[in-house]
């Protein structure tokens, strides 16, 4: 299981260029793309329709090479997310990549508001004191039909602009869309896979198939996490973030060998 957890301490921005996407999607995929048989970022075509009547991702071929592109996918969006302060833009560009959605444009949902108060941690990593006002927001982020995340937000409304916080209060536009105009950057505290399509010790086993495998999940569970602070040009934190990622960023066509 991946769990990679940072301290909070402000990047310069050369060391912020240092880690881009390209550089981070190569170093995380090309063991697994490699032994696919594949190069790195090579063009796949996709076979039909992957979901089935139950929800499940079983249009997927229960078989070894299967579940190594399926975690190869699952590390290429994690690298992605990793790799850019904008989760929303993020999926907007793979539900384009992998035509999920006619417009491909991930929209908000917002969810019913409970108040949900920061723990003393988050309000040290919101630099606010005990009563400074900080408020929560809980959306779901979709692409047509599908769900491919739902995301907890504790945020400072004093760092914002009145403009930016009537439409937090009044809108389901995503937060991130909403605060572009600051010119943020992400820092993320955490990133957790939540599933895995391959046992522990898959790599090492003599075995084509190793025991003990997961089933494929229903789309909606649950398969990866990001805990991540968003942050301004001048250090000063506007937003904790928890965003839960579900299997539905799988739920496109099993990828195909060009013929």
């Amino acid at each position: 299981m991946l769990n990679v957890q940072r301290s909070l301490q402000p990047l310069r921005f050369e060391e912020r260029k240092r880690r881009s996407a390209p550089a981070v999607l190569l170093f995380c995929l090309a063991p697994v793309l490699v032994l696919l048989g594949q190069p790195p970022c090579q063009a796949r075509q996709q076979s039909p329709e992957t979901k089935s009547p139950d929800g499940h991702l079983s249009r997927w071929h229960d078989t070894f090479t299967a579940r190594l592109e399926a975690l190869a996918l699952l590390q290429t969006l994690n690298a992605d997310l990793l790799g850019h302060d904008g989760a929303t833009l993020t999926l907007d560009r793979w539900c384009e990549a992998h035509q999920m959605a006619s417009p491909p444009h991930v929209v908000a949902e917002r969810l019913p508001d409970i108040d949900k108060p920061p723990t003393a941690l988050q309000r040290e990593e919101l630099k606010v004191t005990a009563s400074e006002p900080v408020r929560y927001r809980r959306v779901r982020l979709r692409c047509g039909e599908h769900v491919f995340s739902e995301a907890e937000n504790w945020y400072v409304p004093g760092r914002l602009t009145p403009d930016m916080n009537r439409l937090l209060d009044t809108t389901d536009v995503a937060f991130g869309r909403v605060v572009e105009p600051l010119h943020f950057w992400r820092h993320v505290l955490q990133a957790q896979l939540l599933w895995s399509p391959l046992s522990p010790g898959w790599d090492s086993d003599n075995k084509r198939i190793p025991p003990g495998l997961t089933i494929w999940p229903a789309e909606g569970a649950d398969v990866l996490r990001h805990r991540a602070v968003l942050v301004l040009p001048d250090g000063q934190p506007i937003s904790e973030v928890i965003e839960t990622y579900t299997a539905a960023v799988l739920a496109f066509p099993e990828p195909q060998p060009e013929r």
